[in-house]
């Protein structure tokens, strides 16, 4: 026993029972306690509050039930104490008990209204004329003071909406006509309550959250139809409600047409029934249906792509917890050509119901590819298309032995039965995928992709699905077609259809995996050897390209003109395109005069002759190396026409220009240091462009060069990778945020240079960054503002103090009015430096700069304080 005992492990405690759970406050009221509390409360206010409340304060305790009528009667105000003094003594007493935490909510959240109204009648009722004596007096001013005390403080700590909607009912309703006494004396509130509990109202919705909370006061007291009193043609919204409704819409949001977040984010609710709607207006004559036509290509053109995508999921029906009309209800065509709403009549046959529901998925979808048609211009229609591709996908993908694999006599009947709902939800969503893949085919143009990004991301979805079918192993003729003409697309790109920049050949990249995953698992041989060649000319950049990317490219064009008319147009097209040239001096030998924004699937101009030229025009290998000995040339006019030239390679992104960049910077840096103006011009030109095509590369290699000292390079070198910098940093435009430490320190560090002149650079150039930094200057302001401040008080050149004060010239007109808000910390610092300037400063160039400071500066502030004011009026046309 004693060795039971000691290996005795006794499991642990359960916490759910309910001897586990912590224990509650001594104060805690029990449910009969809270009963009892509540009938006595019923008792004081009944008999304390509500008799004593002047006519149109509150709701009439007569009018409540019929024993508050019986009170009301019995009740005599005329005995002492006063009825006034009743009041007071009542509230006072509920508000002492309210202070205890458990008590409180029993009080507040049943007679907050009437303990309101007696603070109202005691605190700001208007007192007939003064009393002549003390005695006389019912409640002093101090008693008055307190209840408008008390009043402010139960409102500020009852739940807002219940103070909401009790102010409204203190409030009453406006002026109505009254037939019957009854109804006079509940018709009208005192004026000085009207304009109390207005006042009250704006203070609680001036509050953080007041907008919620009054909305809240009103809808939470609403009422609920039951579903058993709704009859079928019912009208639930009128014809006017819902055209005011969808002018009102359309007012605020494409009128305004202000994209604020918290807008679009209100409307997103309401768009799978804006859809439905616009679906209905289509089937008849509605003059709101290009109302909402409108309203609903805003918004997806405004939303962000994936929230706009999402949106075009719930339309479609493929997202069932979209936002919808509710089932019960359904639209009607109105008899002033407008909408309502009303009750739907329930179908009783279960095929007349299916019948309504394929009806109307259909309907919605059609509806859909239209609305679509409008939105191809900014790549919704693309980007939503490739989301259905990929969903095609998702179907090809999914293995129908998931949902079969126990047999159906090892289940039970709620079992069988979510099987099947599953089975028949899965085959629904699969035919609405194949029957909008069908929509958007028919109703897209050719000009549905609008950038590189789309058409691959379609190229993508093609070669994913057709590497699920080959592990399915349902590989068939139409995929195969579907392979080579997607495949011969990224052919048409590489072979010169558009022009490819670097940032493209990056989203190209995304192809390699499948590609090669094609080239390894496809059963046919052509497709293998075409998918290995362009994983080959994306990976090089297209520096190498076989013959079967050409006659792939050539064979998918020719598939966009069977009948032969394409040649004759593009021999006029290339005529053209020749004698265009020769007028340029053959400088865009290599271009087709072709646009950068014509549509990525070619049209009858992008032709495989336009290809082939552009493909012979290409540089070789021996022309780049004559041009590469031209640049060390002695003859001046030679060797700035040859740096000229590469300079033009790099900016047309040549491939075997590039592949030799550390060589190309070397000859671009050694002629920096010529002494020939043309020739140093182009070297820099050409170190900008190398630099806009590998930043990271060449900036920091520059960097260090401008930051070495004068013995290893020679000033004016220096200030020339200066200017170098400072035309980078004009190409990155607000990339240049990416570079910001490494280039202020550098101009920072050259401040303190020995050379004068190159502390008069450095500080040229950091003037100009910040000016570009504009917000993203952060925390380094400090560190110029002081670099700055100790230039142009202590350095000895005149020079540098006058670029110090200069850059504080470009910083405040850069800047402008968003001085305010960049240069806050410091502002006071640089006027007092400006201000300091000019009182000491010997040197009149400087002094007259710090002045054009100031005046800036005072700009600045004057517009900061006094705004101009705009008289302007805004007249909109409506439609």
């Amino acid at each position: 026993m004693i060795h039971l005992v000691a290996d005795f492990n006794p499991g642990k405690p359960n916490p759910r029972t309910p001897e586990a759970a912590p224990a509650l406050s001594p104060d805690t009221l029990s449910i009969l306690q809270q009963k009892t509390v509540q009938s006595v409360l019923q008792f004081v206010v009944t008999l304390g509050v509500c008799p004593y409340l002047m006519p149109g304060v509150g709701v009439p305790l007569r009018y409540r039930t019929e024993f508050g009528a019986v009170v009301q009667d019995v009740v005599c105000l005329d005995a002492i104490p006063s009825a006034t003094r009743r009041l007071y003594t009542s509230c006072r007493v509920l508000l002492n008990v309210a202070q205890h935490a458990s008590l409180g909510s029993l009080i507040f959240c049943r007679h907050f209204g009437d303990i309101a109204a007696g603070l109202c009648q005691m605190g700001f009722c208007p007192t007939k004329r003064k009393p002549l004596k003390p005695e006389e007096e019912v409640l002093t001013e101090e008693e008055r003071a307190l209840s408008r005390k008390a009043l402010r403080n139960i409102l500020d700590q009852v739940y807002q909406p219940l103070a909401v909607r009790e102010l409204l009912i203190l409030q009453g309703r406006p002026p109505q006509s009254c037939t019957d006494v009854k109804t006079q004396v509940r018709c009208r509130a005192p004026a000085w309550l009207r304009r109390l509990c207005g006042q009250l109202l704006s203070e609680r919705l001036l509050r953080p959250s007041g907008v919620q909370a009054v909305v809240r006061g009103i809808l939470e007291g609403a009422g609920e139809i039951p579903e058993n009193d709704m009859v079928p043609g019912t009208i639930l919204v009128t014809e006017e409600e819902v055209s005011r409704c969808i002018d009102d819409i359309y007012k605020v949001y494409v009128v305004g047409n202000e994209p604020l977040t918290v807008l679009m984010d209100s409307l997103l609710p309401v768009l799978g029934v804006l859809f439905s709607l616009y679906c209905f207006t289509n089937q008849s004559v509605s003059h709101i249906r290009s109302l909402c036509q409108e309203i609903l290509l805003w918004i997806l053109g405004k939303l962000e792509r994936k929230k706009a995508i999402a949106s075009l999921k719930g339309f479609a029906g493929l997202d069932r917890s979209a936002p919808s009309l509710h089932s019960l209800c359904q639209f009607r065509a109105a008899t002033q050509g407008g909408i309502m709403i009303t009750i739907k009549e329930a179908i009783c046959d279960e095929d007349e119901a299916l019948y309504q529901k394929v009806s109307s998925e259909q309907c919605q979808i059609e509806h859909l590819g239209d609305l679509l048609s409008h939105c191809q211009e900014c790549g919704l229609a693309g980007d939503f298309f490739i989301f259905c591709m990929k969903e095609l996908t998702h179907v090809a993908m999914e293995n129908e032995a998931e949902l079969k694999t126990e047999p159906f006599s090892s289940k039970s009947l709620l079992e069988l039965e979510q099987h099947q709902t599953l089975l028949v939800e899965s085959q629904e969503q699969k035919l609405l995928v194949l029957q909008l893949m069908a929509v958007l085919c028919k109703r897209m143009s050719e000009q549905i992709f609008t950038n590189i990004t789309q058409m691959v991301d379609f190229v993508a979805a093609t070669l994913q699905r057709a590497c699920a079918n080959l592990a399915h192993q349902t590989e068939s003729t139409m995929e195969s077609q579907t392979l080579s003409m997607s495949m011969g697309l990224v052919a048409v790109m590489l072979g010169g259809a558009v022009q490819l920049k670097s940032s493209d050949f990056a989203v190209l990249k995304q192809l390699l995996p499948l590609l090669e995953k094609v080239s390894n698992t496809y059963p046919d041989p052509i497709i293998q050897e075409l998918a290995v060649d362009l994983h080959i000319t994306i990976s090089t950049h297209g520096a190498f390209s076989s013959e079967a990317v050409s006659m792939a490219a050539q064979s998918t064009l020719n598939k966009k003109d069977p009948e032969g008319k394409l040649e004759e147009q593009q021999q006029r097209y290339t005529d053209v395109s020749h004698s265009h040239l020769k007028q340029q001096n053959h400088e865009k030998s290599n271009q087709t005069g072709l646009k950068s924004s014509a549509p990525l699937i070619p049209q009858e101009v992008s032709e495989p002759s336009a290809t082939v030229n552009q493909k012979s025009g290409s540089i070789t290998t021996e022309k780049l190396q004559e041009v590469l000995l031209s640049a060390y040339d002695p003859q001046i006019p030679t060797r700035a026409a040859a740096l000229r030239t590469l300079s033009r390679w790099i900016e047309q992104r040549e491939a075997r220009a590039l592949e030799v960049q550390e060589k190309l910077l070397k000859i671009f840096l050694e002629n920096l240091e010529h002494d020939d103006t043309f020739v140093y011009l182009s070297a820099i030109q050409g170190i900008a462009l190398l630099s806009d095509a590998y930043p990271e590369k060449i900036l920091l290699g520059l960097l260090a060069q401008y930051d070495s000292s004068k013995d290893k390079h020679t000033p004016e070198t220096r200030m020339k990778v200066g200017e170098v910098l400072m035309r980078i940093v004009r190409a990155l435009g607000d990339m240049v945020s990416k570079y910001r430490e490494p280039l202020i320190h550098t101009f920072l560090r050259g401040a303190r240079d020995p050379d004068s002149a190159h502390r008069a650079s450095s500080l040229s150039n950091l003037g100009e960054l910040c000016q570009r930094l504009d917000f993203l200057l952060g925390s380094v302001v400090h560190e110029v503002t002081a670099c700055l401040i100790a230039v142009a008080k202590t350095d000895h050149e005149v020079q540098v103090r006058r670029a110090a004060i200069h850059v504080i010239v470009l910083l405040l007109r850069g800047l402008s009015q968003k001085a305010t808000e960049v240069l806050r910390d410091v502002l006071k610092d640089l006027y007092h430096l400006l201000k300091h300037v000019v009182r000491l400063e010997p040197d009149d160039v400087a002094r007259l700069h710090a002045q054009l400071a100031l005046e800036e500066l005072d700009g600045i502030m004057r517009n900061f304080l006094f705004p101009p004011q705009k008289l302007e009026k805004k007249i909109v046309v409506l439609p």
